[in-house]
């Protein structure tokens, strides 16, 4: 069947399923949140990098492992090569950094925001395109860097304005000491993999699972107890001394963790973090300290802000040691859930501070160099381009979210002055200049 359209014919507008158009209400809080979080990264002296949408198959599937491999965009280009399309912004870094490391000043910090794909089934805050906001650094193994990147996620949260999380923890190698421990380590990949769905199918079948993959029922139930806390008051090192006896009086992963949590007392925002045994992380490539994120007005909304260690992901490509820690913000899911509660964040869509109305074409030169005047200011300023009546103009800017309207009526424009108008509570500010106009439109 031909993909041409027969003369005169229309194609249906359509998108892919699990594919969205952005309107501008979606956009706008979507960018401001970007642009905090590139100054923030930013200011603790991370660099942008960016990779190809599309690589080479191989290179992607190296080490995703299970539902990664099944989810992955994958077909063959016009050359016949087999490519895919990027499902995390992670595993393209480590062949960036195999590729490039003689380039680079190691500790390498990075961060990099933009869209990844995944064939899974779309649901609430799940679509198989979707912006991934992840910083890391790689070159160094030691519990100075894996504070660093938990401290970013903190302040990250903070900078983005939103309130009431905790970061879960847990260590993927204390989690491998208690399996070896159970002489069931060789099974480990199955087993965490099992694990990360808790929160998803639910204790019950986590169980059965688990003393299928075991063989043993005991085996699956001593699994339980060393994930789940009884007590949850129980405080961050209670856990893991529990957990480290539970393991064989593991000792390495132990004192990392112990290290870690003093820095995160010493900075004042341990509150916000608890070990929880139940997060593993799906991923094969992790192999140290892991965290997911939880909004808790939202609990089972899922994580908005993943990551962990992972200390041989880049040596599929290259006989290089490069360590390296990481997390990601994903920001669809926080922006769905953000709207789910209501939050301010995403009822910013305004498109500009104040909207300039034609009231008179004859004045567009005037209003163009008022309006090039406040942008110098640092104000968002829109000129109303059409011959409208007035009452539309105001719609036009109320349906923009523009908190105000700048009219300019002939004695104004002589005199360098305007009518600065409130378009929420209708109040009037007339005949002001530049100067006195900027105090309230910065108030914004």
């Amino acid at each position: 069947m031909s993909n041409k359209t027969k003369e005169g014919s229309i194609i249906e507008p359509r998108v892919l399923k699990g594919f969205r158009d952005f309107l501008p209400a979606m956009e706008i809080p979507k960018k401001a949140i970007i642009g905090k979080l590139e100054t923030h990264f930013s200011s603790y002296g991370f660099v942008p990098i960016d990779t190809p949408v599309l690589e080479y198959t191989e290179v992607l599937l190296g080490k995703g492992g299970g539902e990664t491999d099944k989810q992955i965009f994958h077909f063959k280009d016009n050359g016949e090569r087999d490519v895919a399309l990027r499902f995390d912004l992670t595993v393209p870094f480590a062949r960036f950094l195999a590729q490039h490391q003689s380039e680079l000043a190691l500790p390498f910090k990075r961060f990099h925001i933009d869209k990844v794909w995944r064939g899974e089934n779309p649901q609430k805050g799940r679509y198989r395109e979707f912006t991934q906001c992840d910083f890391d650094i790689v070159g160094v193994d030691n519990a100075e860097a894996d504070f660093e990147i938990l401290s970013m996620m903190d302040s990250s949260f903070a900078v983005m304005g939103i309130e009431d999380y905790q970061f879960c923890i847990a260590h993927r190698g204390l989690f491998n000491a208690f399996l070896a421990h159970l002489d069931i380590a060789d099974k480990s990949i199955e087993i965490l993999r099992t694990v990360d769905k808790l929160r998803k199918i639910g204790k019950d079948e986590v169980a059965l699972q688990l003393a299928r993959i075991t063989g043993s029922t005991d085996k699956a139930n001593r699994i339980l107890s060393y994930i789940h806390k009884e007590d949850e008051s129980e405080s961050f090192l209670d856990t893991l001394d529990r957990l480290s006896a539970l393991a064989g009086h593991e000792e390495v992963h132990t004192k990392r963790m112990r290290t870690i949590y003093a820095y995160l007392k010493a900075a004042g925002i341990a509150g916000h973090f608890v070990f929880d045994p139940s997060i593993t992380r799906g991923l094969d490539y992790y192999t140290g300290i892991v965290y997911e994120t939880f909004l808790t007005r939202l609990p089972h909304f899922g994580s908005v802000c993943s990551g962990g260690r992972y200390n041989d992901l880049a040596s599929l490509y290259t006989k290089e040691k490069l360590p390296g820690v990481g997390s990601s913000i994903g920001l669809d899911r926080l922006l769905a859930a953000l709207e789910e509660l209501d939050s301010p964040i995403v009822q910013s869509t305004s498109s500009a501070d104040a909207a300039i109305l034609n009231t008179d074409a004859a004045s567009f030169a005037y209003y163009d160099q008022l309006a090039r005047n406040l942008r110098k200011a640092g104000v968002r300023v829109c000129v109303y381009l059409a011959d409208k009546k007035l009452a539309a103009q105001y719609k036009w800017a109320e349906n923009n979210a523009i908190p105000y309207a700048i009219l300019v009526s002939k004695e104004e424009e002589e005199q360098n002055r305007f009518t600065l108008k409130n378009l929420v509570s209708r109040e009037n500010h007339p005949n002001l200049t530049l100067q006195e106009a900027l105090p309230i439109l910065q108030r914004n």
